[in-house]
């Protein structure tokens, strides 16, 4: 079974065995992970290595896999192995922020978001790309901005809802929840967790719907976690600043949906340039997000360090989460949290963008000059 971990990418995955080979999107390249008859884990392969690769998913009920990078475009694998080619006609926007895939129609729909903020779409396994318009034509765009350099919003993640492949919820960080209903043929904005007192302006992360419930949602945001029964028409705000982890990021569910997983950073990007701390960890609820387990077992990470990637396999008889960071650093758990590994701290940085570099106290990469 082969599982991606990419900071914008797909992040549930399931299959007939526990994971065998790990594929991880770093700022050096995509690395490849096998696992060893005594359950250890060893570095493959890294492909792409001029490449700042961004975010990965797989195809729906057939094999091949697609990696988005920042100025590069996207590129594809027949088996996510290796033999990676540039998948990019028609893709103007070459900053690829988001990757996913959805069955439709008898064949597989690709969408992507770019910076600056806006969607393609491909339905011939990426061989040509098309621009949907509507998602820059809503009202409020002039308010899309970044807090960094080049103060550009961009096209965070993309959720599908698992049972009607034509409704998609659209993150733009900084700006804007998205709505759409016909394949992204038009869009509106939902609001109504926006507060005109919150330190960041509707700064999306990640959103995800409830598999068996899809009304049900769950959103990160710069401010904290929400919570909608209603598609995210209304939403309940779980957390707040005050919470360990003060701006969250990446979310996933085990198979059964009864442990919900959140990963961030004690610290807002804002304090990372200037502190060089993020002071991530991961932290698990087992009631929906009314209470959570702060400290995991076998989980430290270095201060600076954040956590950027976050993705569950899931497979008979249990799953398995992975997490990667800022530092090259890949964790697993197999015991639904209870227990972590560090299963490689060899890996260049996996990270949304100058995170690392900001971490770091680097200088920001010109050819990259993203947040």
């Amino acid at each position: 079974m082969l599982v991606c971990l990419s900071p914008n990418g797909q992040s549930r995955y399931d299959g007939k065995d526990a994971p065998t080979h790990l594929l991880v999107a770093t700022a050096k390249g995509v690395t490849l992970l096998e696992r060893g008859p005594h359950d250890d884990w060893r570095t493959v392969s890294t492909s792409l290595e001029t490449t700042h690769a961004t975010t990965l998913t797989t195809l729906p009920g057939r094999a091949g896999v697609f990696a988005g990078t920042h100025g590069d475009g996207v590129f594809f694998s027949a088996d996510g192995l290796g033999g990676w080619e540039p998948r990019n006609e028609g893709l103007r926007l070459l900053d690829v922020y988001s990757l996913t895939a959805v069955a439709r129609d008898g064949g597989i729909t690709l969408y992507a978001g770019t910076q600056p903020a806006a969607l393609f779409r491909s339905r011939d396994l990426g061989k040509s790309w098309e621009e949907l318009p509507a998602i820059r034509q809503v009202p409020g765009t002039e308010q899309w901005t970044f807090p960094a350099p080049p103060r550009i919003a961009h096209t965070k993640m993309l959720a599908i809802n698992p049972r009607d492949p034509n409704h998609i919820l659209a993150a733009i960080e900084q700006g804007a929840l998205l709505k759409t209903l016909d394949a992204g043929a038009s869009w509106r904005e939902l609001d109504s967790y926006s507060r005109a007192d919150d330190r960041a302006y509707r700064d999306i992360h990640n959103v995800m719907f409830l598999p068996s419930r899809p009304e049900t949602v769950f959103m990160t945001t710069g401010v904290g976690l929400y919570k909608s029964v209603d598609g995210g028409e209304t939403w309940d705000r779980l957390t707040g600043e005050e919470f360990r982890l003060a701006y969250p990021d990446h979310i996933c569910l085990s198979p059964d949906e009864r442990t919900l997983f959140m990963s961030g950073a004690r610290l807002h990007p804002g304090h990372w340039m200037g502190e060089h701390v993020a002071d991530t960890t991961i932290v698990r609820s087992r009631d929906g997000g009314k209470s959570w387990d702060i400290e995991p077992k076998g989980f430290s990470v270095v201060p600076r360090a954040n956590i950027e990637a976050m993705s569950v396999a899931a497979y008979p008889g249990g799953y398995t989460v992975f997490v990667g960071d800022t530092e090259g650093t890949v964790f697993a758990s197999e015991d639904g949290g209870d227990n972590w590994s560090r299963i490689t701290d060899q890996l260049a940085p996996v990270s949304k963008g100058n995170h690392a570099d900001a971490l770091r106290g680097e200088r920001r990469r010109p050819a990259h000059a993203t947040a």
